[in-house]
């Protein structure tokens, strides 16, 4: 439960901690505070007592919590806390941004966003896109009941094939996660801004055409580079070429081949690559 509470509020065990006290004084000092001011006005000895209390402490609530996260150093997760429940509140259920998943392979870095973004209600993965039948990632698709589109390079680039199936299904952002095939201009056109890729290693270098898994490593190793990483860019008309959105990078030590340097690289994506994805996310969704 706490690994989970975690996750959803993006903090550390301390924060946690924090957090979870702040809950708890501030719910018992609205408590005792509401039952002072039934007490001084006299309307404890109302027969609706018990509903005026309950809405006391509803209306005291947001007042305490906030002013016992200050000392605790949590008023700023309280601010933002209070008031995604008053919008919630005041417009229903949020919708939800749906994204797609475009991907190739063996869906690691698709597996990892979908349960990123499993208890994530203001994020929603739709649909999982692929040009491979016997793909990893369809499986997995499938044990998370997201839909897929199985797809072909004229289906692709098909103005009426892909692209009107993502208009349809009301999809607003494309993440690609290892997906080996460029993206058509009329896509990149309809969700300029809105498509993310990940590249396994540190552009402008090792990207273009053809660089992609294995052959990334083997040149990066080749050339006796002394680090590597990932990049997280958005998607122009050109191959691994849009703005960066953020790198990181690992050691390549002389014991490093091809399949040792693979696995760390697959660390730094299993990191950051959900996390910078939701953090885009939220910025545009804030203009």
């Amino acid at each position: 439960m706490f690994k989970k509470l975690k996750q959803r509020w993006k903090v550390n065990n301390l924060n946690l901690f924090l957090v979870i006290c702040t809950f708890a004084i501030g719910g018992s000092l609205c408590g005792w505070v509401g039952r002072k001011i039934l007490l001084f006005t006299g309307l404890e000895k109302n027969g609706l007592w018990f509903f005026l209390y309950i809405l006391l402490i509803t209306l005291l609530w947001p007042v305490c919590v906030l002013l016992v996260s200050i000392p605790l150093g949590q008023f700023r997760f309280f601010r933002n806390y209070i008031n995604k429940v008053f919008r919630r509140f005041g417009k229903g259920k949020p919708t939800a941004t749906h994204i797609a998943i475009f991907a190739s392979g063996a869906g690691t870095n698709a597996a990892n966003l979908i349960r990123y973004f499993k208890e994530l209600p203001e994020v929603a993965i739709k649909v999982i896109v692929c040009n491979h039948a016997e793909a990893g990632v369809m499986q997995i698709a499938g044990d998370h009941h997201i839909n897929t589109m199985l797809i072909n390079k004229k289906i692709l680039n098909d103005p009426k094939g892909c692209l009107l199936h993502l208009q349809q299904q009301g999809i607003q952002y494309i993440i690609l996660a290892g997906f080996l095939l460029k993206i058509p201009p009329p896509i990149v056109e309809a969700y300029r801004d809105k498509i993310i890729n990940i590249h396994p290693a540190l552009l402008p270098k090792y990207g273009g055409k053809g660089m992609y898994g294995h052959f990334v490593h083997e040149a990066v190793i080749a050339n006796g580079e002394k680090e590597s990483g990932i990049s997280i860019h958005l998607v122009d008309d050109h191959y691994d070429h849009g703005k960066l959105l953020f790198q990181a990078a690992c050691a390549v030590t002389e014991d490093d081949d091809a399949i040792t340097l693979a696995k760390k690289i697959h660390a730094l994506e299993q990191q950051h690559f959900p996390l910078v994805v939701h953090e885009y996310l939220k910025k545009q969704n804030q203009r």
